[in-house]
Parts: structure tokens; C-alpha cells; sequence
């Protein structure tokens, strides 16, 4: 089953396993698709396996983090066109993310450092569920975005936009922070039905504007489907996508290598995306993420193994820009978790909570995330 986005007459319909199999029937068969009002939109992207925090935000101004890395860090800003883009002075991106260099000058560009779960976890499968579901340590949740998206009295007084397409993912199937009692989902028998009959349309190719070249990826083709439909305006209100490959325990690389090559991906993709949206931009937010980082000191087969702080990118036209958000901890043997690891200093729902109270308009961040403080900043708005 693959995900395709088709365009007939107007009537635009995804295939994914999350969305109401009646819908795209209806979809297939007319003629014209109902345009919902633009309005806010959020866009999650997981970078599933634990990407390596200290590489991608890198800090290059603690000596330790050089006395870690002997072989894979990334030189400082300017050491033979292979170092760190410098970012304040103390902080760098690795140089495969060039391309989002020109959104952290625009001040579109909010990376968190030093941000995660509590949870001590070191499993993939948990720490990805509780990022998810938003309760670390506790199983058996739904999904955060789910709980938003149900729980009609969160929200402050607008009118919410019943859409089919109020919640995508792009993904091969219903996504953890999607899950729930939402109507989001779709048997799947009469999903594949409906793919089918999808598959018999006469698709017209998506043009990006404004320039943008998104990547011959998985993933570059799934925001260019997100960038779709948010310009189609049908009632978008949430879009997540995965992309995997982060898990570098072996030969990750420095400035080049299997870390950069999977950077350069996802750069090239989010910085189409947001040229693609253009003045758009002023009314979406996008939101990386990955379950944890990695160790800050490299391992003996020139990779990095699990850990516990990572780091995530905000970007928007609304966001906080020109600074890297949360107090660094430090990579001082005393500083570090465990003795090993970057130490968490910002709760991820603090994020997460902020971009749905303030971008999405939720009141009681309480109950989406039970048990956490509802009014946390992380200051990225």
C-alpha cells in the first residue's frame, strides 16, 4: 500500500491508512471538494532511532564535547569549509544542514537543546511511545495530538473545522501520537478498497512554487503532499510524518558519513517545504523531534549508542528566532547523566504544550497532558 495524493477537478484526496475510507469513496466519485477556511497549522516530523543531538546542534564552544568526540565531532565554525555553521557563537549546525542556514538568519529557526523525556528509558519502542502518547512512564495512553484533537472543550471559542483532512499522517499506518477515540481511522479492508478505486483516478502532478526543490526521497515527497494540502486549504489542521535511519551506532560519521548524508535529506526536505509554503508560513509551525539523543562520548565503533537529552527544531514564522532555546547543562563529567549522557534541562511537553496553546489555541494543556504543568514555557513562542 503506498501513500499517494491525487487531484481531480478540485477534489483532493490522501491515501493513508488514518483517514475515513467513506470520505475518499466520496472523494473519488465527486466532483469538487467543499474548501474549508485557512487556519493554523501544526507539522510533526519524528526522526525515529534517536538522532544525535550533539552533531546536528552542535556545541562547539564546550571544549568537552571535543574531548568526547575525538573522531566524529564537528570542527568549529570555518576549519576548511567542513566545520560548524555557527549559530551564536557557541552553538553550530553540522554543515549538511546548510540548507536551513538561510531560515535561522530570516529568525524562522528555533532549535531546543538539551530537551526530552524524564523518563530513563533507553528503548527505542518505549521512549518513542511515550513521546508520542505524551506520559512518559505511563502506557496504555492515547496519542497527544489525538487528545487535542478529541477533546473539544481544550480548545478556546472558535468553531472547530470538522475536516477529513483536519489530521494526516503520512506514514504506513496510524501513527502512536495520533491514536485514540478520535475519527481518524478507517477498516482496513475498505481502506484498501478505496485505494483502489483512488489508484483509477487520473492523478495531476503537484508543481512546488516559489522554487523549491524537494528531494527524490520518501520523505521530501511527503512534504511536498503536506505542503499540498495545506495550499488547498481543506480544513488542515494537523500533518505528521516519520523518517527513520537515525540509529548510528557504527561508522556515524562527521562531517560526512552516514549522520550527514541523513541530515542532508532532511534539510534539503524541511527547507523546501517552508519555500514552498512561502507567506503560508505565517500560520504554520513545524516541529521535529526524535525519542532521545545519543551518548556524548562515541563509542569504540566510531558511533553513538543510546542516551537521554536530544535536541528539536521549531520553525515558523512566529517562532522566537536567532537564539538556541533551553539552559545548556554542560559536558563536564560532573554534568552529564548517568556520567554519560546529555543531561535534560526542558520536558518536551513543555514544547509540545506551548505550540498547542499558543499556535493552536488549546486552553487546558492540563488534559492533553495529564500530570504536567499546563502553563509550562519553553519560550519558542
Amino acid at each position: 500500500m503506498q501513500r499517494r495524493v491525487f487531484l481531480k477537478s478540485g477534489a483532493l484526496a490522501l491515501v493513508t491508512l488514518g483517514l475515513s475510507p467513506s470520505f475518499l469513496r466520496r472523494a473519488v466519485y465527486a466532483q469538487a471538494l467543499p474548501r474549508a477556511g485557512k487556519g493554523k497549522v501544526l507539522i510533526c516530523l519524528f526522526q525515529r532511532g534517536a538522532a544525535d543531538a550533539l552533531n546536528i546542534v552542535v556545541p562547539h564552544g564546550d571544549p568537552n564535547y571535543y574531548a568526547l568526540r575525538p573522531d566524529i565531532a564537528i570542527a568549529r565554525p570555518g576549519y576548511a569549509g567542513a566545520g560548524a555553521i555557527d549559530l551564536d557563537g557557541f552553538f553550530g549546525l553540522h554543515p549538511a544542514m546548510s540548507p536551513l542556514e538561510p531560515l535561522w538568519d530570516r529568525g524562522l529557526l528555533a532549535p531546543v537543546h538539551a530537551v526530552g523525556s524524564p523518563s530513563a528509558t533507553r528503548s527505542h519502542f518505549d521512549a518513542q511511545d511515550f513521546m508520542e502518547s505524551g506520559t512518559p512512564d505511563v502506557k496504555g495512553t492515547d496519542g497527544w495530538l489525538n487528545r487535542f484533537l478529541a477533546a473539544r472543550g481544550t480548545c478556546a471559542e472558535r468553531e472547530v473545522r470538522e475536516s477529513p483532512f483536519r489530521a494526516v499522517a503520512f506514514a504506513s499506518q496510524t501513527p502512536r501520537i495520533l491514536a485514540g477515540p478520535d475519527l481518524i481511522h478507517g477498516a482496513g479492508t475498505e481502506a484498501h478498497d478505496a485505494m483502489k478505486m483512488l489508484e483509477a483516478a487520473n492523478p495531476r502532478k503537484y508543481a512546488a512554487e516559489h522554487g523549491a526543490a524537494y528531494p527524490c526521497s520518501p520523505f521530501g515527497r511527503s512534504l511536498s503532499q503536506i505542503a499540498q494540502l495545506v495550499k488547498s486549504d481543506v480544513g488542515l489542521e494537523i500533518a505528521f510524518a516519520d523518517v527513520g535511519g537515525w540509529d548510528t551506532h557504527v561508522n556515524q560519521g562527521g562531517a560526512t558519513g552516514q549522520l550527514a548524508n541523513r541530515l542532508a535529506d532532511f534539510s534539503q526536505s524541511i527547507a523546501a517545504l517552508v519555500t514552498d509554503l512561502g507567506d503560508r508560513m505565517d500560520d504554520v509551525v513545524i516541529m521535529t523531534m526524535s525519542e532521545f539523543g545519543r551518548m556524548a562520548k562515541q563509542n569504540g565503533k566510531g558511533g553513538t549508542d543510546h542516551g537521554h537529552a536530544g535536541a528539536l527544531f521549531v520553525i515558523g514564522g512566529q517562532v522566537r528566532g536567532h537564539r538556541v532555546h533551553g539552559r545548556w547543562p554542560g559536558l563536564a563529567p560532573e554534568q552529564l547523566h548517568e556520567g554519560r549522557d546529555l543531561a535534560l534541562t526542558t520536558d518536551f511537553r513543555a514544547v509540545f504544550a506551548e505550540l498547542l496553546r499558543k499556535h493552536l489555541g488549546a486552553t487546558r494543556t492540563d488534559a492533553i497532558f495529564p500530570g504536567f504543568d499546563g502553563n509550562a514555557q519553553a519560550g519558542v513562542l
